[in-house]
């Protein structure tokens, strides 16, 4: 890769991407029809594209979906300009105001001891900004990953002191939590008919949303990200799956005429591997 652009140089490229979405807009029909409605799930799955290549630690792979998101984000900007909400200068413009007030301790002369401190003021400064959430966890998307979003509020709720004082609390709560989740479970079990299987199932599914929650709590503290923890575990049991299928194709046998036992006897195999 040639040494890195100089300011002006970036500057131009921006300027180029600009003149590129002014041109699509107003020349190719299928970008002209583009709303922020048709966008949206679009974005969605260029960030998912991002998060993966990084998760690979693909930098040709994170280059591009950087670019296919830049591009979501000056396209939403020509969009709102066209109706006349505001420009991509009002984006950026926006972004650096946020960015100066709340970093108190780079553009003001406030001191922090370290990254947990500033984590704590940007919370405290969020809350008082003017026009900002009237809540605490008020800007957190409903349309979040659902592990992703009780991590937020866990943290945000933290950065206005409400966490736990000691790391065996969280722990209590994760046994109490595993403990109702297994009585509703065997609820299920017992049940007799299906109206009181229902009602087992709902209070079972309340459960364990709140063991989740928990566990996650717990993933917090420790400074673990439980996103990617649960991705690390999906990843290994592909890795065992994929093995399982591979070693009964060359024995040439079938995953369903096999008993769970063969199954586990080569599951094991492959875990002795590494895999």
């Amino acid at each position: 890769m040639s040494d890195m652009h100089t300011k002006e140089e970036k500057l131009d490229q921006f300027g180029r991407l600009l003149d590129i979405m002014d041109k699509l807009r107003e020349k190719c029909p299928w970008n002209a029809a583009q709303s922020f409605d048709t966008l949206r799930t679009m974005s969605l799955e260029e960030v998912y594209e991002l998060s993966d290549a990084i998760m690979k630690h693909n930098d040709a792979d994170i280059r591009k979906e950087l670019g296919d998101i830049m591009l979501h984000l000056v396209f939403y900007s020509r969009i709102a300009q066209e109706e006349g909400k505001f420009d991509v200068a009002d984006v950026i413009d926006g972004v650096c105001e946020k960015m100066i007030y709340r970093h108190p301790h780079v553009f003001s002369t406030v001191k922090v001891e370290d990254a947990e401190e500033v984590s704590l003021n940007w919370e405290m400064l969020k809350t008082r900004e003017k026009g900002g959430n009237k809540t605490v966890l008020s800007g957190i998307p409903d349309a979040m990953p659902p592990i992703l979003k009780a991590h937020s509020m866990q943290d945000k709720a933290r950065g206005v002191g409400f966490d736990w004082e000691e790391k065996q609390q969280v722990w209590d709560k994760v046994k109490e939590e595993r403990d109702e989740l297994q009585v509703e479970f065997e609820a299920v079990d017992r049940a007799s008919n299906e109206e009181e299987r229902t009602a087992a199932m709902d209070r079972a599914e309340d459960e364990l949303g709140d063991f989740m929650f928990a566990a996650i709590n717990a993933a917090r503290l420790y400074g673990i990200n439980p996103d990617k923890a649960l991705n690390r575990a999906c990843d290994k049991f592909r890795r065992r799956f994929t093995y399982l299928e591979e070693q009964t194709i060359r024995k040439g046998r079938n995953l369903t005429d096999m008993t769970l036992a063969e199954m586990d006897a080569i599951w094991d195999e492959g875990k002795s591997k590494g895999l």
